[in-house]
């Protein structure tokens, strides 16, 4: 199994030194992937219900947001030579899909192929509001911004013609480094987003799960996957416990749940955090590296 980190990049503290140290300790210790995530806008009042809450709010104070997800990593990239750099999530019924197939073949072009795509179909609908993009189908909206990403990935002339967005045909170049395109990690706990993971995705992200937690999900979206002429073997699960405990004797247990890799969550508020945080997670590195 792999250890992988999920850091929300709020301000003020994701300062360009955090992220840089983020960067180097993650290479250092033999992490796998860095995660980061997306809300362009957040709300003091809003109806919508945060997923991964028992009350449905975010646990963000007032006057803090999350750094924009891919220009984060393009910043990370350039310290880095050899940590993976994902998106969980990447909100993508929210953007337009030919800038994100442009900026993720841009940023896997320049970290020579070290990309991860998770993709979200969002909860809070204020956001969708605020840029002017429709909350109902999000879903198929999603979908169809899937299958935009993956023809200006691969093909050498694109096109597109759909319920949500049509393509004249056109030319994308650099096409990504990683082939047929960077690995696209599905985010959700739905059934819904399941299916999508057994349609179109290279891995299943999910959040907030203690490892007794994973049978019933797996165990539907293993069946999902033989509809698709697929298995198990074709995904990567990925889970960070966000709030769930984590030590050594739990990664272990996740491993054994079916998880591939776990993302630990790390809230630094300065350089020294970021230090004593892995520091207190090595056991957990050193537990997997002798597995």
């Amino acid at each position: 199994m792999r250890i992988d980190l999920w850091v929300p990049t709020a301000s003020p503290f994701s300062t360009p030194e955090l992220l840089a140290v983020i960067g180097a300790e993650a290479e250092q210790r033999g992490i796998g992937t860095i995660w980061v995530g997306e809300h362009v806008v957040l709300f003091e009042e809003y109806a919508s219900s945060y997923p991964y809450a028992d009350d449905g709010r975010i646990p963000a104070p007032a006057g803090t947001g999350l750094l924009e997800p891919l220009n984060t990593l393009s910043f990370l990239a350039a310290h880095t030579t050899t940590v993976r750099l994902g998106t969980a999530m990447v909100l993508l019924p929210q953007r337009n899909p030919v800038y994100t197939a442009k900026e993720v073949s841009t940023l896997d072009w320049l970290s020579n192929g070290r990309v991860d795509l998770g993709v979200g179909v969002g909860w809070l609908e204020e956001e969708f509001d605020a840029v002017n993009v429709p909350w109902p189908h999000r879903g198929r909206r999603t979908d169809e911004y899937l299958e935009v990403l993956r023809t200006l990935w691969c093909d050498e002339t694109s096109a597109y013609d759909g319920e949500f967005y049509s393509l004249r045909p056109c030319s994308m170049f650099p096409k990504p480094v990683q082939q047929p395109h960077p690995p696209i990690h599905i985010g959700g706990e739905s059934r819904a987003a399941l299916a999508r993971v057994a349609r179109a995705g290279a891995g299943w992200h999910t959040f907030n799960r203690t490892p007794g937690q994973l049978a019933e999900p797996l165990g539907t979206l293993d069946a999902l996957l033989a509809e698709q002429g697929r298995g198990r073997g074709d995904v990567t699960i990925t889970v960070c416990p966000y709030f769930q405990s984590l030590d050594a004797d739990i990664a272990e247990q996740y491993a054994e749940a079916g998880a591939d890799a776990v993302a630990a969550l790390l809230i630094p508020f300065g350089a020294d955090d970021v230090v004593r945080s892995l520091d207190g997670l090595q056991p957990v590195f050193d537990r997997v590296a002798s597995a």
